[in-house]
């Protein structure tokens, strides 16, 4: 089984990668090849809204006219046999960079060509929030939302605080063993 983590954390030994990387830990253990695309890293833009109808190529042929590393991304993306989505959660929604990864993604899967290989592709989400983290599962619902406007297969969401990490870490790891053994 290949594994695509996409995560929307900056901080590659914070709360969110201490999540995700537990679920990858536990897949890899099973047998899983486990890779990772840590979005604050890549070149992805906001959506522009080329149209006045705020549409544009994504609509009519799949396709972004945004030159950045989207293309490079969904072609991670289908090569991958389950995807992972971890965002960290600020003000109960996903980072700016999960949110701006996903707007376009979304976008260019309204047309059949873009969601080829990406149409029910089975995803998970983890949605950790540090302060009160309260917002956890509003994360949760906003990008399930998103994730299955793509016409990805939304298998589970996983909330997580600051305040259960420990736990959600052990209970992330024997998850990722389970989803490699399946």
């Amino acid at each position: 089984m290949q594994i695509l983590l996409i995560s929307g954390a900056r901080n590659p030994s914070g709360q969110t990668s201490q999540a995700a990387d537990a679920l990858l830990r536990g897949a890899s253990a099973a047998g899983a090849v486990a890779d990772k695309i840590l979005l604050p890293t890549m070149h992805i833009e906001r959506c522009r809204q080329c149209e006045d109808s705020g549409w544009g190529r994504c609509r009519a042929e799949g396709k972004c006219i945004i030159d950045d590393d989207l293309p490079l991304i969904k072609g991670r993306i289908r090569e991958a046999d389950l995807l992972v989505f971890a965002t960290p959660v600020y003000y109960g929604e996903l980072s700016e960079s999960m949110r701006a990864f996903t707007d376009r993604l979304r976008r260019t899967c309204t047309h059949e060509g873009g969601a080829a290989g990406i149409k029910g592709k089975r995803a998970i989400g983890i949605c950790v929030a540090g302060g009160g983290g309260g917002g956890a599962p509003n994360c949760c619902v906003s990008l399930e939302r998103v994730l299955a406007s793509t016409g990805l297969d939304v298998f589970d969401m996983v909330p997580a605080r600051r305040q259960n990490l420990s736990f959600k870490v052990q209970l992330l790891e024997a998850y990722g063993h389970l989803l490699a053994k399946a």
